[in-house]
């Protein structure tokens, strides 16, 4: 970083380093380090590696690409160019790896989930989902593990995108930039009618924390607009888990 040979590109919480000059960077770490081999990992498995040098983690290539989806009611979708109908049983979910290759019904909406305990726990919140979306075919997904796999996929279909995530300033921050960036007006949060009387109880220490790095946040959509309107005037956020918490008790 000091020589100038290296870029730093920030993932959330994460970092990668990538080289501005390769053959510049060759030189330098042959100059102070010895001898090294640069390979590409485009195209590489860990298969790959373990085959011609009996050592898997000589580059690091990521062994599972993809993202989990779930759903509480059959969809037939194509994988690979054949059907595959998505319909995990309860308390188990879907992954797919191979997902350039992995297509869905145009009317499906598709219901990108944070929490991976909402993710799991669907059916513990369809009055929710079919409060705020109506009786459509939703297909849930997840980014876990952390990776653009997810928005690089949404990018390659039509289907309207529905994001759901924490009420904070962060999590508004993470759809605006990460996904309405990327897939404008195809792309929405999920407001339920009753988040302003939650956040009146939420958590004043959260918005505290956030407040200072994301107190200019600011849209142009004017549901979302409202929504920051609403955590600012409360001072307070809400987690998303709460609503798994509400669907619960009315199962029981």
């Amino acid at each position: 970083l000091e020589e100038g040979l290296l870029t730093v590109k920030t993932h959330g919480s994460r970092r990668s380093y990538a080289a501005i000059d390769t053959e510049a960077l060759r030189k330098f770490v042959e100059l102070h380090y010895g001898g090294f081999s640069f390979v590409s990992k485009e195209g590489l498995t860990r298969a790959d590696m373990a085959s011609e040098t009996g050592n898997s983690k000589l580059v690091m290539v990521r062994s599972c690409p993809g993202f989990p989806v779930n759903t509480y009611e059959p969809i037939p979708c194509m994988l690979n160019g054949r059907e595959l109908v998505v319909n995990p049983s309860e308390g188990s979910f879907t992954f797919v790896a191979d997902w350039q290759k992995f297509r869905i019904p145009e009317d499906v909406i598709v219901v990108g989930i944070e929490n991976m305990e909402n993710f799991r726990m669907i059916r513990q919140q369809r009055e929710l989902f079919e409060q705020t979306i109506g009786s459509q075919r939703l297909l849930f997904v997840s980014r876990y593990p952390q990776s653009t796999d997810l928005r690089s996929w949404l990018q390659t279909i039509p289907n309207q995108y529905i994001h759901f995530g924490d009420f904070d300033l962060a999590g508004i921050n993470i759809f605006l930039t990460e996904f309405n960036a990327y897939l404008g007006e195809r792309s929405s949060y999920l407001i339920p009618s009753d988040i302003e009387e939650r956040l009146a109880k939420g958590s004043t220490e959260r918005y505290n924390g956030q407040y200072k790095k994301f107190k200019n946040l600011n849209t142009i959509i004017p549901e979302i607009l409202h929504l920051i309107d609403v955590i600012k005037k409360h001072h307070r956020c809400y987690d998303q888990e709460g609503y798994i918490k509400m669907q619960s008790s009315i199962c029981e």
